[in-house]
């Protein structure tokens, strides 16, 4: 069984800034052979915050790919990054988290640690202690010593490291509770219970729990940006999207029989698809009036099937959010929205695309990106591979 990461963040800002000054990059190399995860919190809140540490993350990416070691490219972040006039300390904080794949079972972390709470590493619910090794750095105009932490680890089943920034451990500071902030040990023990209760957690829920529960020790009003990121590895969680009929009526059999005989979840996009799932199965198609919007079609229920969608419109849609990194979250109850949350707790996505020219769709009225079903499905792929980093194939019908 190949292993698969999980990787996502959650985040708010703090409260009445719409520009927040935690940034949370992640990226893949062309040959998939690493995955690297940055998270810098800039100096202060606001525009000026997020400039520089968007600065730093993106410097830190870059140079993650580089053939620099850990440490050599630490201090050329440090190096390059300005000095506070004021208070004598750096503009911005980060951790960096680089994945290394060589077709073990094991993946291999190089973290590189900078002024952020350190990160923690869990077993299944147990959390576990992270040897670090410390690199001081004297920089001209810093009233102190820096000092740069770098571990190496190895990740495997049902392992997970959590990172996060400072607005997750002063949360709650001056509260009776928590005079000190929620801390770091308080944040471990509150994963670790989360983790008791739902062991099978996706990073991107794991982390909104520790956001929404710091934003709470803060009164509901964040005293400052609060950030977590989650690198999970486990078992792979797949998903297969059937859309358009095959161009032979003989493979409608076949078609329905690659998707019902698939070991995860399941999509059918598109009416005549629809049909010809519930032919062959003799299953009813019934709508789900619940997932009414004016712009996007309602969803459908079929025995067996996750979830049943109208074609081209809800696919156009499901691309064009995927590309603008829309919350799902902000979203309303609709088709398009059940669809992306299906993508989004899924590591594999299979496409399975039928080839039938619907003449429908040849209507000039029709806008001509959502005129093609090979063009729309080529843009979630894109999206999902370059932004979600998740695995994807496609078989054409």
């Amino acid at each position: 069984m190949k292993y698969v990461v999980d990787a996502d963040y959650a985040q708010f800002y703090k409260y009445r800034h719409r520009i927040g000054g935690d940034v949370y990059l992640s990226s893949r190399n062309p040959e998939k052979t690493r995955m690297v995860f940055t998270l810098s919190d800039g100096l202060g809140s606001g525009v000026k915050a997020n400039v520089l540490a968007n600065l730093t993350a993106h410097m830190a990416e870059k140079l993650s790919f580089s053939p620099l070691d850990a440490e050599h490219s630490a201090g050329i972040i440090m190096n390059t990054l300005p000095i506070c006039k004021e208070r004598k300390i750096s503009y911005a904080t980060f951790s960096i988290a680089s994945l290394t794949f060589d077709g073990s079972q094991n993946i291999a972390v190089q973290l590189t640690e900078y002024d952020n709470p350190s990160a923690i590493l869990f077993d299944g619910d147990e959390s576990r202690s992270i040897k670090k090794q410390r690199m001081t750095l004297e920089r001209k105009g810093a009233f102190k010593d820096e000092h740069i932490y770098t571990s190496e680890l190895t990740l495997s089943n049902r392992q997970r490291l959590v990172f996060f920034t400072d607005g997750v451990t002063q949360a709650g500071l001056g509260t009776p509770l928590y005079p000190l902030g929620w801390r770091k040990s308080a944040v471990s023990e509150f994963i670790q219970s989360v983790l008791k209760k739902d062991p099978t957690i996706s990073s991107k829920v794991l982390a909104d729990t520790v956001i929404r529960k710091a934003k709470s020790l803060d009164g509901g009003i964040p005293r400052d940006d609060i950030t977590c990121a989650v690198i999970s590895v486990r078992q792979p969680r797949d998903l297969i999207i059937a859309t358009g009929p095959p161009i032979e009526p003989l493979h409608d059999s076949l078609l329905v029989k690659k998707v019902m005989c698939f070991e995860g979840k399941k999509i059918i996009s598109g009416g005549t698809t629809a049909q010809i799932f519930s032919r062959e199965l003799s299953e009813t198609v019934s709508v789900d009036l619940s997932s009414w919007d004016a712009k996007i079609p309602p969803a459908s229920a079929m025995e067996g099937v996750e979830l049943v969608t109208e074609g081209m419109l809800t696919l156009n849609q499901v691309a064009h959010e995927l590309e603008q990194q829309t919350p799902i979250e902000s979203m309303p109850d609709h088709a398009v929205k059940s669809f992306l949350e299906l993508l989004q707790v899924s590591d594999r996505v299979f496409f399975i695309v039928g080839t039938k020219i619907n003449e429908a769709h040849q209507d000039p009225s029709i806008p001509f990106d959502i005129g093609i079903r090979r063009t729309i499905i080529q843009r979630i792929r894109r999206a999902l591979e370059d932004v979600c980093l998740k695995e994807t194939s496609i078989e054409y019908i």
